[in-house]
């Protein structure tokens, strides 16, 4: 073998060794797919867990789509007609947007379940220039956004902006849009709150509340002294019985609601609610409507059901009337188009007592007929 065959096979390995080498400083591992979500069921669909915690979060919320025409339901300060569709009164119809925007969170930790719950309003539509007065320069335009909830829980306990328990525990009557001249509550409040069961079926409520102004009375406290919450349910496969009790600080006075909810058959669903409150102190500032007793007189009852004809469709219907002679019917159709996007057509009646009598009410009341009817279309897309 000569030197140069030699030096061409040393610097033929040497090219195969390098090439080799080089070869395997180009391989690499795949790296391992990133998962951006992380899906947490403890709770329910929707929630994810929020990235390097173990708080789970959900986003939800609806858009909804109010039209209503006609007479029902449109006076200032009766009812919560300003919630559905818009303030004060008008000639022809009312129309109004809401997106509604909804956040969740649920943590497990040693002392139980921490959630948190918040709802934002953003509106849309009718309102007039003049809400007490009755004026008629109309106009459509965007509304004061309101945080309408936002609250911490812990086990049982419950701290910051919620309807009353009073409202809430026991339920907000039928499944109608308008509660009509004689309003259940939907009252909104600060509050420190305790919900406990007790098994077996049992449950209850403790709350202490700061109150809210409504319909220019006053119902937020001004002392130390907090309005009281109290209930007590049970609840079975056949349906459930709750009661619920409220003492009013800034004005000494009491009132309570009894409600039957029975499951008839897997379609039909019947429930009554019947509510007295005291109003001694309550007339001389507020027609003797208040806080946890915003029906007029010392009585009101609320009935009614839901029969579902199939997935699709349900008929809804209340009726109610209370100690000053005012009466109210509500009926509805839901149709759900697609799942989350579902359609209300409702027709209401009124019939005004006491409301209109001015030696009782004077000016708050601006009833000016006996009988009044209208209707309600609402188109809401939930997510």
């Amino acid at each position: 073998m000569n030197i140069k065959s030699l030096l061409l096979g040393s610097a033929a390995a040497m090219i195969a060794v390098s090439g080799a080498r080089a070869a395997d400083a180009v391989v690499v591992a795949e790296p391992e797919p990133a998962e951006y979500v992380k899906i947490c069921d403890v709770y329910g669909a929707g929630y994810f867990y929020i990235p390097g915690t173990e708080t789970c979060l959900r986003i939800g919320g609806y858009l909804r789509y109010d039209i209503g025409v006609g007479d029902a339901g449109t006076l200032d300060g009766v009812n919560n007609v300003a919630d559905h569709m818009g303030d004060g009164r008008h000639d022809t119809y009312y129309k109004n947007m809401r997106f509604a925007l909804r956040t969740y969170t649920g943590q497990e930790t040693e002392l139980g379940t921490l959630k948190t719950f918040t709802e934002t309003r953003f509106q849309f539509g009718n309102k007039s220039g003049d809400y007490t007065g009755g004026a008629t320069d109309w106009q459509a335009v965007n509304k004061a956004v309101t945080l309408n909830f936002a609250w911490i829980q812990l086990g049982g306990l419950r701290v910051g902006k919620d309807e009353t328990t009073y409202d809430s525990f026991i339920g907000y009557a039928g499944n109608v849009i308008q509660d009509t001249i004689i309003p259940y509550g939907i009252k909104d409040t600060n509050l420190i709150s305790y919900y406990f069961d007790a098994g077996s079926g049992f449950s209850g409520v403790v709350s202490l509340e700061e109150g809210t102004d409504a319909s220019g009375i006053s119902d937020t406290i001004d002392s130390y002294v907090p309005h009281v919450v109290g209930g007590l349910k049970y609840k079975g496969d056949w349906g459930a019985i709750t009661g619920v009790v409220a003492y009013d600080s800034n004005y000494e006075e009491v009132a309570g609601k009894v409600r039957l909810d029975v499951n008839v058959t897997k379609e039909l669903t019947l429930f009554v609610m019947g509510g007295y409150g005291t109003d001694d102190n309550l007339r001389d500032f507020s027609k003797g409507r208040g806080q946890y007793k915003p029906w007029g007189g010392n009585w009101a009852v609320w009935g009614g059901g839901t029969y579902k004809f199939n997935d699709k469709t349900a008929f809804n219907v209340q009726a109610s009337a209370d100690d000053d002679k005012n009466y109210a019917l509500a009926a509805n159709v839901a149709y759900t188009i697609v799942p989350g996007f579902t359609i209300t057509t409702e027709v209401d009646w009124d019939h005004y007592g006491n409301y209109g009598n001015p030696s009782l009410y004077g000016n708050w009341s601006k009833a000016n007929k006996k009988d009044s009817v209208g209707g309600i279309v609402r188109f809401q897309r939930n997510f």
